[in-house]
């Protein structure tokens, strides 16, 4: 059984896509991208030796995956998937990940990336390596709201998922308590107060206050961080 992390990650995957699935872990995603067709193949990478082991128990005698033990997208070549899901990582790690292959990343059509941190380093990167966000949506995990993110070359969406998501609200109350708490420790130091990382979080909690303000105070009451 999937949880809802996962299931938001793999319902961006179009049908009969080639994907590889990096860090795959035990294979849960690997396995639901076959069995609901999502996927026509499926090449699940995982660096660890314990956790391949496992990795490749669960998917023996499964047509349509093959595991491969290794670093990111280093075992794949251009052109064997056009899809890569990257989930349950760092966005540090994940932009990481796809700097070390650019060929695999350049042959790609879609790339669908669910931070668990650092959501802001995933769109720096998309940003400057000529990646559109195409969709976004968000799921909630263990009382922590989670953000995916779908990127193509092209793209010209005009709405997201998210923007009619009933985690919505909870998930901006939740990243105003967050930062609102980052900007107090900083306001401790003068110099950073001064800095721009500074400038740039009090940008984003004025924005945050100003939406739907009644709405999100309501869920600030809610969320525990």
């Amino acid at each position: 059984m999937i949880d809802s992390r996962i299931k938001a990650v793999l319902n961006f995957v179009r049908l009969g896509s080639r994907v590889a699935d990096v860090g795959a872990d035990h294979g849960y995603l690997s396995l639901e991208l076959i069995n609901s067709g999502r996927a026509s193949r499926v090449i699940a990478t995982e660096k660890n030796q314990h956790p391949f082991e496992a990795l490749s128990k669960n998917i023996s005698g499964v047509a349509g995956i093959e595991a491969r033990r290794g670093d990111g997208l280093q075992v794949l070549t251009a052109g064997e998937v056009d899809t890569i899901c990257i989930a349950g990582m760092g966005g540090a790690l994940i932009a990481k990940i796809l700097d070390e292959a650019p060929e695999v990343v350049q042959a790609s059509r879609q790339l669908i990336l669910q931070p668990m941190n650092g959501a802001d380093k995933v769109r720096d990167w998309l940003a400057r390596n000529d990646w559109t966000i195409a969709d976004e949506d968000l799921a909630e995990s263990a009382g922590i709201i989670y953000e995916i993110i779908c990127a193509e070359r092209n793209s010209t969406a005009e709405t997201f998922r998210r923007e009619s998501s009933p985690l919505r609200e909870k998930f901006s109350a939740q990243r105003l308590k967050k930062l609102q708490r980052v900007l107090d420790e900083m306001s401790k130091s003068p110099s950073a107060r001064t800095s721009e990382k500074f400038s740039a979080l009090q940008a984003e909690v004025d924005a945050l206050k100003n939406h739907s303000q009644e709405n999100i105070m309501t869920k600030l009451k809610e969320v525990q961080i």
